[in-house]
């Protein structure tokens, strides 16, 4: 439920490996950019000049009928008027949906100041990208992005030459057709990548000649929502995890029906075996990866977001890898959470058993158990974030208060040295090779777009590697972290981002961003809306909320499943410390979140509307009593709970959105939502906005075309989608 990567990151909603990926490449998909070193920004831009020819709006659509429908949940009476929306093939309901989209985007065009927001925005995220190069077998492999172009371009590089793999902008340019670079093989000889419809999470995989750049005509994998091919290192075939692609089986029910499969170079997808069963269980991830020098596999099975278990098999000796695995437990029915790899016999450990904010644990490969774990790097008042064997030592990426530091450590755990940042900001993972000595880091901040630094694993350092030209200048705005008191009394971060020298006398407009949920970290970095805001003298604030992965697992757990109202109340405590503060007074503050962050907007906005001007919500999850009967929602259990259960249905009612409208009239809303979100229904955003109609609210429902949870796979779209964000804000609090 964040900003979309990496098919198989995608579809793991809330992973906390997103945002390493994202900077890796140094691109979001909100439109964050590479930075620059030298930035001239024009002079201050101000929108309040209204626009002669701005379009009229249309006229607004009926309100959607209400039907008497309800069900009774453990004694409780749920009304549920608008479940006829639920059904997005009934062409009433589709016919309802053009006709709002219709109405939202005349209402859009006609604001004052949104062209002019749209094209300073488009200077910030029309710029030059590159990607860190991978290294496989002397061969260079790395992505790039002209100004202009809409996607990326795949190379290779061998040989003093370099070659096309993959130009993702031939693709048909209303974006229906997206593609998503996954990587080579062990020796470069293969590359692979996966393909989706209106950029879904549903995908196919193929594999691709290096060589001759054609695609092996047998090897197109079907049902690789989750696939992410672990090689062995002849490259004769690779391990996954695959889906069944028959129509008839619910989307809810299909993770339950992932298994690990090994595939054979050469053989057709139907010829695939199953190495490890599927569970029939949809609330759990399933998921495989062999040693780079294919002796062990280790078998990961996640149950839900709380917790894993992991297997190992030796696979030495053995005729066939495809044959059905005899795996051995080394960890199982633990409350934790356990990253394991192999590295040269040894079994390495990344783990917040026995630590808040995780440690690292070591073993013989031979004696996996548990009780033959020992401490190679312990815990630390920073949370473990990533770990990578890179240039033949452990690079370590930690969050300290919500910000990235790097540590080096020698194999045997011995500390090394601290990478010397740029400043505060957030790196991500670290790039690079287990045997090669250059790797590859990524640095952005609120107001710096992301550079690409290379760094010497045996000497340290940092050189700048890549940073295109982004119109921005960043010394003029400055960020504070603050520290909020929320309603319990526990104390939450923030970080507020303002133009240097604004005056604290409650005038100014906010815009408040957060997500609180699934172990998700938000750190510092740049967005070109962000910058759109803050040039027009607006507040920007992005809020750590319970819920969240910045200050360790014990934070995740105190905002989820019975205490997730604790994420609403750190939200709503910021808002009001911002008023306190004296940056801006009620009825000033814009509140801004996607996916889960959607649903904490809605919460927000039927708890405490009193506090704001605008709400800004993205492809949510609002009806809380039948979202796990719908997208992805069973995976989602262990962190909300099910209306199934009679305490956990309790919880989900008291703050469900949905049913707690209750006839108020919320601030103005703009819902944007995405036509083919194959992770979170549309049918939340389409109810949401229509009980808010019902009840007076000024609610506009946005619907994104050829575009999946993430939105479209284009910059323009990007670009328009912050637009509107800006310029429905900026008239929602005050403008108008």
């Amino acid at each position: 439920m964040t900003a979309r990567t990496v098919t198989l990151i995608l579809t793991r909603m809330g992973s906390r490996w997103l945002l390493a990926l994202s900077i890796a490449l140094a691109s979001c998909t909100d439109g964050r950019a590479p930075d620059t070193a030298a930035c001239a920004e024009p002079a201050a831009r101000v929108y309040d000049e209204p626009v002669a020819d701005s379009p009229q709006p249309i006229a607004a659509p009926p309100l959607a009928r209400r039907e008497d429908v309800s069900d009774v949940l453990h004694g409780v009476v749920v009304p549920d008027p608008y479940r006829w929306l639920e059904d997005e093939d009934d062409p009433e309901v589709a016919a309802w949906v053009k006709a709002q989209d219709d109405w939202a985007r005349s209402r859009l065009d006609a604001l004052p100041e949104r062209e002019a927001i749209r094209a300073r925005i488009a200077e910030l995220m029309y710029v030059e990208r590159r990607g860190p190069p991978t290294i496989r077998g002397g061969r260079s492999f790395y992505v790039t992005k002209g100004a202009r172009d809409e996607k990326y371009t795949y190379w290779v590089e061998y040989d003093g030459e370099r070659r096309v793999l993959f130009n993702a902008n031939e693709l048909p340019e209303d974006g229906s057709i997206t593609m998503n670079g996954i990587g080579p093989s062990p020796s470069g000889r293969y590359w692979a990548y996966s393909m989706s419809r209106n950029n879904a999470d549903a995908a196919t995989m193929f594999i691709r000649d290096v060589e001759t750049g054609e695609d092996l005509p047998q090897d197109v994998i079907d049902g690789a929502r989750y696939a992410w091919p672990s090689w062995l290192p002849d490259e004769s075939g690779f391990y996954y995890t695959g889906l069944p692609t028959d129509p008839d089986i619910p989307p809810a029910e299909m993770p339950g029906h992932a298994s690990v499969r090994f595939h054979r170079i050469g053989t057709p997808h139907a010829a695939d075996v199953e190495v490890y069963p599927a569970l029939g269980d949809p609330t759990t991830f399933i998921g495989s990866q062999v040693s780079r020098d294919g002796r062990w596999l280790v078998l990961t099975v996640s149950r839900g977001f709380d917790s894993n278990d992991v297997w190992i098999e030796d696979l030495e000796g053995r005729d066939d890898p495809g044959d059905r695995a005899d795996f051995i437990p080394v960890v199982v029915g633990q409350p934790h959470h356990y990253g394991v790899r192999v590295h040269e016999g040894t079994l390495y450990v990344e783990t917040d058993d026995g630590a808040d904010r995780s440690r690292v644990m070591v073993a013989d490969a031979t004696k996996p158990a548990r009780e033959h774990w020992r401490e190679l790097i312990g815990e630390s008042d920073g949370t473990l974030e990533a770990v990578r064997i890179l240039g033949g030592r452990l690079v370590v990426t930690y969050l300290e208060r919500a910000h990235s530091r790097v540590l080096t450590y020698e194999l045997d755990g011995t500390f090394v040295r601290e990478l010397d940042l740029p400043g505060i900001g957030t790196t991500g993972a670290v790039h690079g090779h287990p045997e090669q000595d250059t790797a590859y880091v990524g640095f952005t901040s609120y107001t710096e777009p992301a550079r690409l630094y290379s760094t010497s694993v045996a000497d340290g350092g940092l050189e700048l590697f890549f940073a295109p030209d982004v119109p921005v200048d960043a010394t003029r705005y400055e960020t504070e972290q603050v520290w909020i008191d929320s309603k319990d009394g526990t104390k939450i971060s923030a970080f507020v981002v303002r133009r240097k020298g604004i005056a604290l006398d409650g005038s100014h407009r906010v815009l408040l961003y957060g997500y609180g949920g699934f172990n998700v970290s938000l750190t510092p970095g740049f967005a070109a809306s962000a910058i759109a805001w803050l040039e027009q003298g607006g507040v920007y604030v992005v809020a750590n909320l319970r819920g969240g992965g910045e200050y360790g697992e014990p934070w995740h757990r105190a905002g989820k499943g019975e205490h997730k109202q604790n994420t609403f109340d750190d939200f709503i405590a910021a808002a009001k410390w911002l008023i306190a503060a004296g940056y801006t007074k009620p009825g000033r503050i814009a509140i801004q979140g996607g996916s889960n962050g959607g649903l904490l907007v809605g919460a927000v906005a039927t708890q405490a509307p009193e506090l704001l001007g605008a709400v800004l919500c993205g492809v949510p999850l609002l009806d809380m009593i039948r979202y796990h009967k719908f997208g992805s929602g069973p995976t989602w259990i262990s962190e909300y709970g099910s209306a199934d259960d009679p305490d956990q249905f309790a919880t989900l009612w008291k703050y469900s959105p949905y049913h707690r409208i209750d006839g108020q009239t919320l601030p103005p809303l703009l819902m944007l939502a995405s036509d083919h979100d194959d992770r979170v229904d549309p049918m939340h955003a389409r109810k949401f906005v229509a009980a808010a109609q019902h009840t007076g609210t000024d609610a506009w429902l946005r619907v994104e075309k050829n575009a999946g949870h993430g939105g479209a796979d284009l910059v323009r779209a990007s670009v328009d989608r912050a637009a509107d964000s800006v310029a429905f804000a900026r008239w929602a609090l005050g403008a108008r």
